[in-house]
C-alpha cells in the first residue's frame, strides 16, 4: 500500500525569490506571493509544515489598485485606548507606507495561526528597488497580473 508523503521541517530546502511589484495589481500579487510563502508551488507541500520559500517584494510603491479603491478602501487600526480608532485610505497608505499595504494583503491570504505567523516572517517588502538580500542570491519569480 502506498503511503502519503508528509514533509518534515528539517527536510524542506528553502529558496529565495524576488518579485517586482511595479504595475502589478495588489490582490493578484498578494495571492501568488502567499502561495509561495505557504509552499503550495512545491510537490512536497504539506499543510501543517512551513514548507514555503522566502519572497522579496521590491517597488511596492508602484503597485496598482483597480477601480476606486484608492479613495474608497479604508485601512483601520486601533491604539487599544478609548476612541483610538485610526483610519487611512488606500491612497494615503500607498504614499506613506506602501510596504505595510502589501504585507497586510498577503497576511489576509495566509492562515491566521502560529503557522501563518511563521510564514509571514519570510516576506520582505521594500518600497523601492534596493534590498539588502543580495547575498541570498534571489531568483526572479514570474507573477501575472
Amino acid at each position: 500500500m502506498q503511503r502519503t508523503y508528509m514533509a518534515k521541517e528539517h527536510e524542506v530546502d528553502k529558496k529565495w525569490y524576488i518579485v517586482d511589484a511595479r504595475g502589478k495589481t495588489l490582490g493578484r500579487l498578494a495571492s501568488q506571493v502567499a502561495a509561495v510563502l505557504r509552499g503550495k508551488h512545491k510537490p512536497t507541500y504539506t499543510p501543517h509544515v512551513d514548507s514555503g520559500d522566502y519572497v522579496i517584494v521590491i517597488n511596492a510603491k508602484d503597485v496598482r489598485l483597480t477601480g476606486k479603491k484608492l479613495d474608497k478602501k479604508i485601512y483601520y487600526r486601533h491604539s487599544r485606548y478609548p476612541g483610538g480608532l485610526k483610519m487611512q485610505t488606500a491612497g494615503e497608505m500607498l504614499e506613506t507606507r506602501p510596504e505595510k499595504m502589501v504585507e497586510l494583503a498577503v497576511w489576509g491570504m495566509l492562515p491566521h495561526n502560529r503557522l501563518g505567523r511563521r510564514q509571514i516572517r519570510k516576506l520582505k517588502v521594500y518600497a523601492g528597488p534596493e534590498h539588502p538580500h543580495e547575498a541570498q542570491k534571489p531568483e526572479p519569480l514570474a507573477v501575472e497580473g
